[in-house]
């Protein structure tokens, strides 16, 4: 058993600390927002509301259902992401929060990010992925906002998330910190040399 004072809140990269898991002296606090609208989650406010989304022509979506995979995939390639399994990553969606906009248009989508994990106290969150020609228009901002509310409601504090260097700076705004409290992130990889022995 580990000492209380020492259980760790390890995530990989980034974090995301809420108000429930602050100190009053963590100089990383979310500030809940002044007014709290109904159903509002404290420390998580929406930058943009559904409904301007939607007057942009997009369409706020909060489960998987109806996302079309294949154009899901295309999106990661479009990024820089690798592409999935089709079938792998449907199953990684049913056990997944989810946020993401579907064009209004076509259905397709546009920006998407989801998160795994106990759904009590922890979840880390994976693809958070902006069509190409969308981005800079806040959307990824957008779906992020919500996806952190969703996990907030259920009372999920612990958010970690991976991020290159070159985008940190678009999640600091959204709450995470690299390393808060001196804690460091770790990941289990397999050397290069063990995965090359067991392919041959």
């Amino acid at each position: 058993m580990q000492h209380p004072q020492l259980q760790p809140r390890l995530h990989a990269r980034g974090f995301l600390r809420t108000a429930a898991t602050f100190k009053p002296r963590n100089p990383f606090l979310l500030h809940p927002p002044a007014a709290s609208a109904p159903g509002a989650v404290p420390g998580v406010q929406l930058t943009v509301s559904d409904s301007e989304l939607a007057s942009r022509g997009f369409a706020v979506r909060r489960t998987a259902e109806g996302l079309d995979v294949a154009a899901l995939n295309q999106v990661f390639a479009r990024v820089g992401f690798p592409q999935r399994q089709e079938e792998r990553l449907r199953r990684a969606l049913e056990h997944s929060e989810v946020a993401w906009l579907a064009s209004a248009a076509t259905g397709r989508p546009v920006a998407f990010a989801r998160a795994a994990g106990d759904g009590v106290f922890n979840a880390v969150v994976w693809d958070v992925v902006v069509e190409p020609s969308c981005q800079g228009l806040g959307l990824g901002r957008a779906v992020m906002e919500r996806l952190v509310a969703e996990l907030r409601l259920k009372g999920v504090n612990n958010i970690a998330l991976y991020a290159e260097p070159r985008v940190v700076g678009f999640y600091r705004p959204l709450g995470f910190a690299m390393d808060p409290d001196g804690i460091r992130g770790m990941a289990y990889y397999r050397s290069r040399q063990q995965n090359q022995k067991n392919a041959q």
